[in-house]
């Protein structure tokens, strides 16, 4: 029988742990443009170190940026690539010369942030003492020219315009368009609690999966309450929201349009699998009706809505900003990134003047100024750091996919993330992430940076060709078919491999199925 005891154990571990500056980083590599300019709001607001840089050049240039994460990388394992933050004072003091380009040689610290163009302090200036900037303020007459109640032209005062987003109309969700109806409803109490919590429940197609029986136990209420504002829901348009099924969806409209007990009412009550898989004779001897007659019903019953909720739910057209443009000149493709109302940020002098000297009445205050200013400096260089990978993502897609940008989508080109990330020496995620959401202008249309990544299928003479082309040689060859006779997965098989991509008939199923397409005894049309 063992005993339980404690031991000390010693061995050796490699963990890998992500630094703040290295979390930051991989964030913001994955933002695309409208979410990295929120985000850079969001910090100007929070860190009083960082500042929106003014026209005039006053932000860090890419070449200072570029340099300081030449001197990170080379203090640093190359396989890493972490940015870190500075911690202790001799690291901070580093960064603070490698960001001011070395100061003056009488070392007093700029006002504006290093560009190249700082003015050279004066001797003058030089022989001054070195005062507290917080006491150069005159506090005094800044409060008095606020709270001055006297009168101040129009000109000296800025007018607050409304915003262009003022005037714009926000989309009606399902969920507004059924409450504005419920409320003008007369309905007890206790049915139109039910009938919000049941709106509340409902799916974005408009149908309620939760069980009435859980809203009714949630809401406290009886079961005869939750059925009368189930059916209150059921009311209202559009026809057909509120059910449970497809079933109880397809009756709702026909009930509506005054066809209960009609064809189209019984075929969808007693016999949807028939209709489902277009078995029109079938359904026509069941029914003993004519095939005229069932013609006419299955007719009325395609003019119906499936989905009722989704001309409220859906998304409706996207609004895209491309986060890169590529333009050809000449014979050579360029790349911009569109920076495009995205604050450049600069350092606050007046922090760094603080941080410089070396008594400072309020050591907490310091150490905070320092903090804060390490933080801003990292966030420069990590947006520095996805704009250069953006880049060299983006030069190797137009290496690899030059026949595209000349001649369209059918040049499309197999290409792997793991294949670029090699090329431009980082790992698969962050390739992935630089990609992620972003678009890119080019001379054939805006396309996501993704699409241009595509597996590889066996081709013609031992070629390569790109799923993305196979999928669509798939669907070109169904829409063309005759569809009183479709085209089963075998055929498409065999055409396929006839035009020498090899594939099987499992793999043109799978592809069948992520297009949503039906199979052929569904697409199959009956006389």
């Amino acid at each position: 029988m063992s005993s339980l005891s404690q031991r000390l154990h010693l061995g050796v571990q490699q963990k890998q742990i992500l630094t703040p500056g290295l979390v930051q980083m991989v964030t913001v590599l994955q933002l695309n443009r409208m979410e990295l300019k929120d985000m850079i709001i969001n910090e100007i607001a929070e860190n009083p170190v960082l500042e929106e840089a003014a026209e005039t050049g006053e932000e860090l240039t890419p070449a200072e940026v570029q340099s300081l994460l030449e001197r990170e990388r080379q203090a640093e394992p190359a396989d890493q690539a972490i940015l870190t933050q500075a911690e202790d004072s001799d690291s901070f003091q580093s960064l603070d010369r490698s960001l001011d380009g070395d100061y003056a040689a009488d070392g007093a610290a700029p006002d504006t942030p290093v560009d190249g163009a700082a003015p050279a302090a004066t001797v003058e200036e030089a022989a001054k003492p070195e005062t507290d900037p917080f006491e150069e303020i005159d506090f005094g007459s800044f409060f008095d020219d606020y709270l001055d109640p006297g009168f101040k032209s129009p000109a000296s005062e800025p007018v607050d315009k409304p915003s262009f987003e003022t005037f714009l109309s926000s989309p009606v969700t399902l969920s507004d368009h059924l409450q504005s109806q419920l409320s003008v409803l007369v309905l007890p109490e206790r049915v139109r609690q039910a009938a919000n919590s049941i709106i509340g429940n409902l799916e974005e197609s408009g149908y309620l999966t939760t069980p009435i029986e859980e809203i009714a136990v949630a809401e406290g209420l009886t079961l005869r309450d939750a059925e009368q504002g189930l059916q209150a829901v059921q009311s209202l348009d559009p026809t057909g929201v509120g059910a449970r099924t497809l079933r109880e969806c397809l009756l709702l409209q026909l009930d509506a349009r005054g066809c209960r007990d009609s064809v189209a009412w019984n075929i969808v009550h007693d016999y949807l699998k028939l209709l489902e898989s277009r078995q029109l004779t079938q359904l026509a001897k069941a029914m003993s009706r004519p095939a005229e007659h069932i013609q006419i019903a299955v007719s009325v019953i395609r003019h119906l809505d499936p989905a009722p909720g989704l001309r409220y739910s859906g998304g409706g057209a996207r609004q895209v900003e491309p986060d890169v443009y590529i333009s050809k000149e000449g014979e050579d493709y360029l790349i911009t990134l569109n920076d495009d109302e995205i604050p450049q940020l600069r350092l606050n002098g007046e922090y760094k003047r603080m941080i410089d000297r070396e008594q400072e009445p309020n050591k907490d205050v310091r150490n905070y100024v320092k903090e804060r200013y390490a933080s801003a400096l990292q966030l420069i260089k990590n947006i520095e750091q996805r704009k250069q990978t953006i880049l060299r993502v983006c030069h190797s897609i137009i290496r690899r996919q030059t026949e595209f940008l000349e001649f369209g989508i059918d040049q499309l080109k197999p290409m792997m993330i793991k294949e670029v990330a090699e090329e431009i020496g980082v790992h698969p995620s962050t390739v992935s992430r630089a990609v992620a959401n972003k678009y890119a202008h080019t001379p054939q249309g805006v396309f996501e940076l993704r699409y241009f990544f595509s597996e590889a299928v066996q081709g013609p003479s031992g070629s390569a060709t790109p799923l993305l082309i196979v999928k669509r040689r798939v669907k070109k060859m169904i829409e063309d078919e005759n569809r009183a006779h479709p085209l089963t997965d075998e055929q498409i098989t065999a055409r396929l491999q006839a035009e020498g991509i090899q594939v099987t008939r499992r793999t043109v199923a799978k592809y069948r199925e992520d297009m949503k397409i039906p199979s052929t005894h569904q697409r199959r049309v009956r006389a």
